[in-house]
């Protein structure tokens, strides 16, 4: 749910260009159709009402059990979220009826979540899965290794953890947020960007949705074009191993695998890493014993050929 809901977002926002414009001039036009009134409760910047993301009793559920949270939100939150809504900006004619719980109402946003998320979601979840997967595994690591303040930071720069506060950086955020004994789930989100956000409404359970790394090459194939041109002036440019290496730490890898992606040894891997991050190509971060490399955005515009 909470990917259709952002995705919703940078549908209309326009942010993060070099990652998320391709994906959107494939969804644009089929996702447009089956909006309708729906994107007037999900506006590219402000609130968005609360009970587009219910929180499931346990996570990994599927889209049917979101929507099926979603048809069973109580009057009182809906009610409750649309006039926070109407604050800001202009709410659909039915969204009076959507208040008073009118369940052909809920039915219909439920029908244009579900068509969204066909077309704008569903076609790229093997890609987003894996990312969520390559999260998973390096904040498995840094929380074995390092607890939970050495994690917390390693989610994106904006976090940073003061015990007993950790601090949420960005304009969208603007309170505190009083735990009160209860936890904090910590949900990855693809479409989720720039930094982290949060449910405003600080009796529901508490969740910190956060932006995972991204491939900014993820949509970049194009069979119309020749792939080989740039790849061999960049093989000029920087060397035919070293744009080997980066072309390999396009999917975010630790050493070793940017070793064996590219045929050479770890340590010739760390060093060409080493040039390629001085050169602001690359990023790299240690989480717990491991290395983890990734493409910068711009690495990733020479690499495509657009530097």
């Amino acid at each position: 749910m909470w990917e259709v809901l952002l995705s919703m977002h940078l549908l209309q926002n326009g942010d993060g260009p070099l990652v998320f414009d391709r994906w959107r001039r494939q969804v644009t036009g089929r996702a447009g159709r089956v909006w309708g009134g729906v994107r007037l409760l999900a506006p590219p910047r402000g609130y968005s009402p609360d009970f587009l993301t219910p929180t499931l009793p346990e996570p990994g559920g599927e889209l049917d059990d979101g929507i099926e949270a979603l048809l069973s939100t109580p009057r009182r939150r809906l009610r409750a979220d649309l006039t926070e809504l109407a604050e800001d900006r202009r709410v659909p004619a039915w969204g009076q009826r959507l208040a008073d719980g009118d369940v052909p109402s809920l039915r219909v946003l439920a029908d244009a979540l579900r068509r969204h998320h066909r077309l704008a979601v569903a076609p790229f979840w093997s890609h987003i899965r894996a990312r969520f997967d390559a999260n998973r595994t390096a904040v498995g690591a840094a929380m074995l290794n390092q607890g939970l303040a050495g994690t917390l930071p390693l989610l994106h720069s904006s976090l940073r953890w003061e015990s007993p506060i950790l601090y949420v950086g960005g304009e969208h955020l603007g309170s505190d947020l009083h735990l009160r004994g209860r936890g904090l789930r910590l949900v990855p989100s693809f479409f989720c960007w720039p930094g982290p956000t949060l449910l405003k409404d600080p009796e529901l359970d508490p969740v910190l949705v956060y932006p995972v790394d991204h491939d900014p090459l993820w949509l970049a194939g194009n069979p119309a074009a020749p792939p080989a041109a740039p790849e061999i002036a960049l093989g000029a440019l920087l060397g035919k191993t070293r744009a080997t290496v980066l072309r390999a730490a396009a999917d975010s890898c630790t050493t070793t695998d940017l070793a064996r992606r590219s045929g050479i040894s770890p340590a010739s891997a760390s060093h060409h890493a080493g040039i390629l991050r001085e050169a602001r190509l690359l990023n790299t971060r240690r989480v717990g014993g491991a290395v983890i490399h990734h493409i910068t955005p711009l690495g990733a515009a020479l690499l495509h050929g657009n530097g």
